[in-house]
């Protein structure tokens, strides 16, 4: 599953200049792409063992059907937020819909598993430049009481789009339209996209009010040393080996010259991909360390049960949209839940802490569902498990982007909420490479729960580290 990425913008004119109906009409488009990135997410984890039965190729190859598309869209997110800021995010968002709806449409008459792997990655790229663009195209239109009315209507889009997903994606490869199996789950970004191209010519232009310049070397270091980082780890099943390891290790170091490179940047007076003030605290790295263990653990769980379910007992797509559609459902009345009701009341920290308690205890009662089922028969305890989990991860993702842009000034929101979306999909990206990888090593839902649950385990200490606030000097 995937966030919309925080952009902080000032409007470059006042929103009343867009006619109210036309306003509304506008967030409509903002709306379906938010749904239709998200939705492009699940449906293909879904369909990822029928892709693999038509087109051949390793089992290796399944969960890179989705981790393409998520590492892409991380490595792109920050220079595409930059590019809105300087040539318009209106212009940029309709350029990206129109590249998603081209790749989509490739990704559907793609001849084999390669290909298709590299198409996803370009398909992620296109998603990359219109995410970014949605917060900063609604700040430019409403303001004062519409504002948080236009924000709010993001969550149950989204929520609602983590519910349809799953069943989405079996509904579609299962019914094979005309044949199309599970191309129509990339077919069907066509109607949406062409949608949201009709509706955005309401949209008025935006960008920053100071332009920014591009970051060329810092992209640069930012994709190679995350790519040397995150691919060698991914790669393969089973536990990395020692080039996985050298080559992480290489990847670690790029980045670390990228933080160097960033911080003589901002001291010369240039326009950093990423403000180097937001490194130095321990709040913020801690939100970057805990977003990205989170929804490794998270996508890991969902593409376990779909290989499980699919390979393992050979149920097919529309099973395992069923069985995660409870899931989905917990995650929507979890985030429903912490938002209108738990945060206001007991503040954001413990709805976050109990989250996690949630989705641990749903991971260990599915780990004694699988248990308890004979071999080759449907774990019926699962779909009670996974609405446990998906209602930890529900009330987790309701108040963590707030906590963790709350120690972050004004100048730094742009830039930290861009990181902050950008490291969640890495994350999103290892877990299912790496947890799905375990599984297809070990045809054991047991070992990629168990990796699961040490991830979990490791997000709450640099959960605790994200919330403890800084001590403020005593007068003497």
């Amino acid at each position: 599953m995937t966030q919309p990425a925080l952009t902080a913008s000032t409007p470059a004119s006042a929103p009343a200049a867009v006619p109210y109906p036309a306003r509304w009409t506008a967030l409509i488009a903002l709306l379906v792409a938010e749904a239709m990135n998200l939705l492009d997410a699940t449906v293909v984890q879904v369909a990822g063992p029928v892709i693999h039965a038509d087109l051949g190729g390793p089992a290796a190859a399944i969960p890179w059907y989705s981790a393409a598309y998520t590492l892409t869209f991380a490595l792109g997110l920050l220079t595409a937020a930059r590019l809105g800021d300087i040539a318009g995010r209106r212009r940029v968002f309709r350029i990206g819909v129109a590249a998603f709806a081209l790749t989509s449409l490739a990704c559907a008459l793609a001849p084999g598993g390669g290909v298709l792997i590299g198409l996803r990655a370009a398909q992620g790229l296109a998603a990359a430049l219109i995410i970014p663009q949605t917060f900063g195209l609604i700040r430019a239109m409403f303001d004062g009481d519409e504002l948080p009315r236009a924000l709010g209507a993001i969550g149950p889009v989204m929520g609602l789009s983590a519910v349809l997903g799953p069943v989405l994606g079996g509904i579609l490869t299962h019914a094979d339209l005309l044949g199309t199996s599970w191309r129509a789950v990339f077919l069907v970004n066509l109607p949406l996209a062409a949608a949201v191209l009709l509706l955005a010519r309401h949209l008025r232009e935006d960008r920053a009010p100071v332009r920014p310049r591009l970051d060329p070397v810092g992209t640069v270091l930012a994709m190679a040393g995350t790519a040397l980082l995150v691919c060698p780890l991914a790669a393969g099943t089973g536990a990395p080996g020692g080039a996985a390891w050298a080559a992480a290790g290489l990847g670690a170091l790029v980045l670390a010259g990228f933080v160097v490179h960033q911080r003589r940047a901002a001291a010369a007076g240039r326009t950093p991909l990423v403000e180097p003030s937001l490194l130095r605290g321990r709040a913020f790295p801690a939100a970057l360390a805990t977003s990205t263990l989170f929804f490794a653990v998270m996508n890991g769980v969902m593409i376990t049960v779909v290989l499980q379910l699919e390979l393992g007992l050979d149920r097919g797509p529309l099973a395992a949209g069923l069985t995660l559609l409870p899931w989905s459902a917990g995650l929507a009345v979890g985030s429903w839940a912490a938002g209108s009701r738990f945060v206001p009341r007991h503040g954001g920290a413990r709805v976050l802490c109990a989250g996690l308690v949630a989705l641990a205890a749903g991971l260990a009662a599915a780990a004694l569902a699988y248990r308890a089922a004979p071999t080759g028969h449907y774990p019926l305890g699962l779909p009670f498990a996974l609405a446990l989990a998906g209602l930890g991860v529900g009330l987790f993702t309701a108040p963590f982007f707030t906590l963790a842009l709350r120690p972050v000034s004004d100048q730094e929101a742009g830039s930290a909420a861009g990181l902050l979306n950008a490291v969640q999909q890495l994350g999103g990206t290892l877990g299912v490479a790496v947890i799905g990888g375990i599984y297809l090593t070990t045809t054991s839902p047991h070992q990629a729960l168990a990796t699961s649950a040490a991830l979990l385990a490791l997000t709450a200490p640099a959960a605790r580290a994200m919330l403890a606030r800084p001590r403020t000097p005593t007068a003497k």
